[in-house]
């Protein structure tokens, strides 16, 4: 049985050819000794797009995989923005705070093709608020309900000529995207830290994903940022481990056909 072991792990994007998770039980070494597995945004990709019957038998399978379990926790992220209604979790005692990291961004995907787009919703969505200050709940809803209407694009691609032609054009060209994702990697630590900072006071650490670049931050003041990275080449992700009195990340390798969580990146007492 599972001991005391709460595994968080994120940008799964099952169903998306850039995933190197085919199947979904490719992940059980990941899951036998965990109590409980929180899969942290962007599991799937569970807006409109051309191929709906795709869509739905991946959203059919993940929640299966997610039954099949001892507990799992579903958290919502860009990709898959009407999955659940949980938007961020804390653990610990508050210690670990968890969540996608695509609020961070004014415009959700800063590298993206659609990154203007969604500004511009974003801030419309904004303009029309009453009120004063904007709640973290309400934060979460405009997010959320912008990425719903951003459509999938090479995401819903089965050809794999066509899907890396597509990948290209909505994600590295043109060559200023580069640019763009390079400086989404430099600025996601202090926002990750900032954003904590502000909602979560007491918090210790925060674990995100969203930019698919995995890492261990510990900023001036606080409070430690972890990205878990992606199963989508080329970084590579990893695993966040939460015991009753320890938090460890590790490294997920691929062992023939299966997923494990392997070397030892860090470890600090809780």
């Amino acid at each position: 049985m599972p001991g005391h072991l709460t595994r968080i792990l994120s940008d799964i994007h099952y169903g998306d050819r850039a995933s190197i998770v085919g199947n979904l039980g490719q992940l059980q070494p990941l899951t036998e000794s965990a109590a409980c597995l929180v899969l942290n945004g962007d599991t799937l990709d569970t807006r409109a797009g051309p191929l709906p019957a795709h869509t739905q038998t991946c959203r059919e399978e993940v929640q299966a995989f997610a039954a099949s379990l001892p507990e799992a926790v579903l958290i919502s992220g860009n990709h898959d923005p009407d999955l659940v209604p949980k938007h961020m979790l804390e653990l610990a005692g508050g210690q670990v705070i968890v969540t996608h990291g695509d609020v961070l961004f004014d415009d959700i995907v800063p590298w993206g093709r659609d990154a203007h787009l969604i500004r511009r919703r974003i801030a419309a969505a904004l303009a029309a608020r009453v009120g004063g200050r904007l709640g973290l709940d309400e934060r979460f809803a405009i997010w959320r309900a912008v990425a719903a209407t951003i459509p999938q694009r090479h995401q819903s691609e089965r050809n794999p000529l066509k899907y890396a032609v597509r990948f290209a054009a909505d994600t590295v060209w043109p060559p200023l995207r580069i640019v763009r994702i390079l400086r989404a990697w430099k600025r996601a630590p202090s926002l990750a830290a900032d954003f904590a900072r502000e909602h979560w006071p007491g918090a210790r650490f925060i674990v995100i994903g969203h930019t698919h670049r995995p890492g261990v931050w510990s900023p001036a003041g606080g409070p430690v940022v972890i990205n878990t990275g992606s199963f989508c080449p080329p970084l590579g992700g990893f695993a966040v481990d939460i015991e009753p009195a320890r938090l460890q990340v590790r490294q997920i390798q691929r062992r023939g056909h299966a997923f494990h969580a392997d070397r030892l990146i860090a470890t600090f007492a809780l």
